[in-house]
């Protein structure tokens, strides 16, 4: 059990330290008067992350990973995804009066890990096959 929550917080460490990277590069790739405020770097996080999951939950049941399940899915996958951050930037953009820009966000925020994790699994069913 100990072990288990050592796992957890160091793999959440790292995700929250990937998921601060990961805004800064993309606020550097594409600026961050382009969007407007739109939460582009929350969205790419949530859909990578969702893949990455879908990829592992596969991997890990094939080739019998699951005993790293705290470390790489609670711990890492958890501290680099964002939803309490979804939430809030979802009532932000709401707050500003940019009402469809939120129902996008959503949209695109949920379609898009959804689909990222079904595709995440698929992609690695065929490279584990």
């Amino acid at each position: 059990m100990v072990l288990n929550v050592a796992f957890v917080a160091l793999g959440g460490a790292v995700g929250a330290t990937l998921r601060y990277l990961l805004g800064i590069g993309v606020v550097r790739l594409v600026g961050q008067g382009f969007w407007n405020g739109f939460p582009l770097a929350i969205i790419t996080v949530n859909v990578i992350g969702s893949f990455l999951m879908g990829a592992f939950v596969v991997l890990a049941a094939q080739r019998g990973l699951t005993h790293l399940s705290p470390l790489v899915m609670t711990g890492l996958l958890g501290g680099f995804t964002t939803f309490s951050a979804f939430s809030l930037e979802t009532v932000t953009l709401m707050e500003r009066g940019a009402y469809g820009a939120a129902a996008f966000y959503v949209a695109v925020s949920v379609i898009g890990a959804v689909g990222a994790l079904m595709l995440g699994m698929a992609v690695t069913r065929g490279w584990l096959a």
